[in-house]
């Protein structure tokens, strides 16, 4: 998988497309941005629509720059194309649904979708191979109708009902475990190093997963410490409006400063969000689709050793009938030459998705030490200044709480 690196543009305004951003002069580069996400419809008719801006100097676009409207299902049909026509190829994965109905429709949930949609068209666009597809080009430049009528063309997932697309996820599930476990033995490669990359994978989903976890808790933790700090500054505030005099201002500055860091830490808890938990949860999505393709292999090494042997099983067959039933024999040779050709086209095709697989993970392990470490040193970052920041806020509050008369206040008399 291309290593997908976001480059910040000068200024510190938005991320350079990477396929932008690396393109010199001469250079073919393909730049994809999803942005303006509006709400259409009403009630369980409700969906969000995103803006698709392509801009390219490849000849097999139509014109240099492209603006289409697209929906979630519109890149959902973009992802199961690819994912059919490309195996042995790490998909990059799409965000997953909300399951809170609620949550559908909120700003945060819309602009994290947002981000995660502009992440997966820019891994496909950087991609080798995936920048090539014929469905990117179609699903970049068709017309609203256009996409709509392919996206419901018969046979489509989204022809089935929600009863048939659960029980369909589950089937994809189960044999992506029995891949990676080693299941429905004795079909199964024996290669050690393989082996070894089985486990490594699920380990790493493993250890990204509860990370993820962690790093939820984390923003959640922030946000919560935000509130409490929102709720004491205005119980100090009351406090200081009762009291009076120069205790009364020391509240009132306390619930100040309480207010101020309570704001920031609202902020930064939704930018530990973004530049945190999600891309920790994008590598975990990511490794789930490296599942996918080990699951992919699978099939394809079945397929290959049963036709081989069933190959094997009709030759001696028809060396039989040669001997006992020469009459019979031509039949049988028709069927040993068809069976031979589709054991012979299966592992070719076995081959094909080892080759593409083996350079997909090197490109991976590339670009997760990259992108992780960028993740890492973001958050480091992000946490000094929130220290930095806090402790200068308390520490403006230091000459008022020095002051010798602090102590006497201003009590109303009685009537």
């Amino acid at each position: 998988m291309e290593p997908f690196l976001l480059q910040r543009s000068a200024g510190g305004g938005p991320p350079l497309s990477p396929s932008m951003a690396g393109a010199g002069a001469g250079q073919s580069f393909l730049s994809i941005s999803v942005t303006d996400p509006v709400k259409l419809g009403s009630g369980v008719q409700a969906y969000i629509s995103y803006r698709v801006s392509t801009k390219t100097n490849m000849q097999e676009y139509r014109g240099p720059e492209k603006i289409v409207i697209r929906r979630f299902s519109d890149f959902v049909w973009l992802h199961e194309r690819l994912a059919e026509r490309n195996k042995g190829i790490v998909i990059p994965p799409l965000p997953e649904k909300s399951a809170v109905e609620k949550f559908r429709f909120s700003a945060e949930f819309i602009e994290v979708r947002r981000r995660a949609l502009d992440v997966f068209m820019n891994r496909i666009a950087t991609h080798p191979q995936l920048h090539m597809s014929e469905d990117l080009k179609n699903f970049l430049q068709a017309d609203e109708e256009a996409m709509e009528r392919a996206r419901s063309a018969e046979g489509s997932v989204f022809k089935k009902k929600p009863s048939d697309f659960m029980q369909m996820f589950k089937d994809v599930q189960m044999k992506v475990s029995d891949a990676v476990l080693g299941k429905d033995k004795p079909v199964e490669e024996t290669d050690p190093e393989y082996e070894k990359l089985k486990h490594y994978v699920v380990d790493l989903e493993d250890h990204l997963a509860e990370a993820q976890r962690q790093s939820m808790k984390l923003v959640k933790r922030q946000r919560e410490l935000g509130q409490v700090l929102s709720d004491f500054g205005k119980s100090v505030k009351l406090l200081g409006n009762c009291e009076g005099g120069s205790l009364g201002k020391a509240f009132a500055d306390l619930g100040g400063c309480a207010d101020q860091l309570s704001f920031k830490l609202q902020n930064k808890g939704l930018d530990l969000l973004l530049i945190f938990e999600e891309p920790l949860k994008e590598y975990v999505r990511t490794v789930q689709a490296i599942k996918v393709v080990m699951a992919d292999r699978a099939q394809a090494y079945r397929q290959h050793r049963e036709l081989t042997e069933s190959s094997k099983l009709k030759e001696l067959n028809l060396e039989k009938l040669k001997l006992l039933r020469p009459d019979k024999a031509g039949e049988v040779e028709a069927e040993v030459t068809e069976i031979k050709a589709q054991s012979d086209e299966a592992k070719l095709r076995y081959e094909e998705i080892v080759r593409l697989m083996e350079k997909e993970m090197v490109q991976f392990q590339e670009a997760k030490t990259r992108d992780l470490g960028l993740v890492l040193h973001d958050f480091a970052c992000a946490q000094a200044q929130l220290a930095s920041d806090t402790a200068d806020a308390w520490r403006t509050l230091l000459p008022y709480l020095d002051n010798p008369h602090l102590g006497e206040s201003t009590v109303p008399e009685s009537g």
